[in-house]
C-alpha cells in the first residue's frame, strides 16, 4: 500500500469539532478563502514577516500571530499596518491563526477579507494552540489507506486478522470479544500513518460497533456485549493472516523468523496462521497476541529454546571430548 499525498481545506479545519475541540477556532476575517488547503502540519510564526523580511513564508503553512506580532502591528501607523498586513496576505498562505484571544487590528481584518485568506482567531495561549494545532493537523494530513479485515485490541495490544473472504476472521473476532477482548473494526478498517511511523486503525463511522455475521447477518457488538467491547481506534502492533490449509505444504513450526506485513510504508509483525476443521482460530489468535506482547518485552520463547538446545549440545560435546561446532551458539 503507498501513501497518498494529502491536503486538508482550512474549512475542514474550522469545522472539526471532534478532534480538537479545546481549539475553538473562531473564524475573523476571509470566509471566502475557506477552500485553501494546508499542505503541512508544522505552523509558522515568523515576526520578521512583519519587518519586511517575509521570504520565509512557506506556502501551505498555517502563519501564527502571538502577543508579540499583534503588538508590532499596534505599534505601526495606520497606513503602514495596512501596508505591511497587505504585503504578508500576498503570500500563499492558506490561513492566519491569532492566539490568546488578542484582538486583530482592523487592518489585518480587512487585508484578510480583500485577499480572501481566513483570519481564525483562538483563546488558547500561543505555545499550547501551536501544539494542540499540529496534532489536529497531523492527524488529518497523515497518509491514509482502508483494508479488509479485523481489527481487535486484544490484552492491550493492536491486532489486525486479515485473509480471504469467508475464511472467519469476523466469526473468529466475535469470539474474541465474547472472551472480553475489544472491537474496533470489521470489514473494512480504516487505516492512517502518524509521524512517528505509528499505524492507527479505526473503523468507518458508518458501521461502527457492527459486524456481518454469515447466518447471523449484522449485528450490534456495543449492544449485546456492552460499552466496553469496543474502543473507537488502536494501533496495529500485530497482523494474523488466516490462510486454508493445503495438504502437503510447509507450515512454520517453530517460529524462528521473523515476518512482515507493511501498511503503509510501515513494517508490522506478521503471523501466518493455517485454518482447519477442528482448530480453535481465536484461540490461536489471542496466544499469537500474548505471545507477541512477551517478544516486544525481551522473552522470545523459539530463539530462549534453540539457544537452549545449542548449550545443552555444547555440553554435550564437551563431555564427549569433541570440540563444539563454531557455528553454534545462541545466533540460532
Amino acid at each position: 500500500m503507498t501513501p497518498q499525498p494529502t491536503g486538508v481545506s482550512v474549512g475542514t479545519i474550522l469545522r472539526d469539532r471532534s478532534t480538537a475541540p479545546e481549539l475553538a477556532f473562531e473564524l475573523l476575517s476571509g470566509a471566502d478563502g475557506l477552500d485553501r488547503i494546508i499542505t503541512i502540519p508544522y505552523s509558522q510564526k515568523t515576526g520578521l514577516a512583519l519587518a519586511g523580511y517575509d521570504k520565509y513564508l512557506k506556502p501551505g503553512r498555517v502563519l501564527i500571530f502571538g502577543e508579540s506580532e499583534i503588538r508590532f502591528l499596534e505599534s505601526l501607523e495606520v497606513a503602514a499596518r495596512r501596508t505591511t498586513s497587505r504585503r504578508m496576505f500576498a503570500h500563499e498562505l492558506p490561513c492566519v491563526l491569532v492566539t490568546d484571544s488578542l484582538t486583530a487590528p482592523p487592518e489585518l481584518v480587512v487585508e484578510a477579507e480583500r485577499a480572501k485568506v481566513p483570519l481564525l482567531g483562538t483563546r488558547l495561549p500561543t505555545p499550547l494552540a501551536i501544539a494542540r494545532l499540529t496534532t489536529l493537523l497531523e492527524y488529518h494530513l497523515a497518509p491514509r489507506d482502508m483494508l479488509h479485515g479485523v481489527l481487535l485490541d486484544i490484552i492491550g495490544l493492536g491486532v489486525l486478522v486479515v485473509g480471504e473472504s469467508g475464511i472467519g476472521k469476523s466469526e473468529s473476532a466475535l469470539d474474541l470479544v465474547a472472551r472480553g477482548h475489544r472491537l474496533v473494526a470489521d470489514d473494512t478498517v480504516e487505516l492512517y500513518r502518524r509521524t512517528e511511523g505509528v499505524v492507527i486503525g479505526t473503523c468507518p463511522p458508518l458501521t461502527r460497533h457492527h459486524m456481518e455475521i454469515r447466518g447471523l447477518g449484522v449485528i450490534n457488538v456495543r449492544d449485546l456485549f456492552g460499552v466496553a467491547s469496543t474502543r473507537a481506534a488502536k494501533r496495529v502492533e500485530l497482523v494474523v493472516q488466516l490462510e486454508r490449509w493445503e495438504s502437503g505444504r510447509e507450515y512454520e513450526r517453530l517460529g524462528l523468523d521473523d515476518t512482515f506485513f507493511e501498511i503503509l510504508d510501515v513494517r508490522i509483525p506478521l503471523i501466518r496462521m493455517p485454518v482447519a476443521p477442528g482448530r480453535n482460530v481465536a484461540m490461536l489468535v489471542e496466544v499469537a497476541a500474548r505471545n507477541q506482547l512477551l517478544r516486544t518485552r525481551g522473552r522470545h520463547a523459539a530463539r530462549e529454546l534453540a539457544a537452549r538446545i545449542d548449550r545443552h549440545l555444547e555440553q554435550l560435546a564437551r563431555e564427549n571430548g569433541v570440540e563444539p561446532d563454531a557455528g553454534s551458539g545462541d545466533e540460532s
